[in-house]
């Protein structure tokens, strides 16, 4: 089932569009990348 009326956003490290998560209820404007993955990597990248 595809939930077109929940939120997007981009991932500001792979660029690809993610929806909201029940776990993110609380903080979804704080959060900028769409996976642990992705956001590790682009913490390695800044070193």
């Amino acid at each position: 089932m595809k939930k077109h009326y929940l939120p997007e956003k981009i991932c500001i490290h792979c660029l690809r569009p993610f929806t909201w998560r029940k776990k993110w209820q609380r903080c979804w404007e704080e959060v900028r990348y769409c996976s642990e993955r992705c956001k590790r990597e682009s913490r390695q990248r800044s070193k």
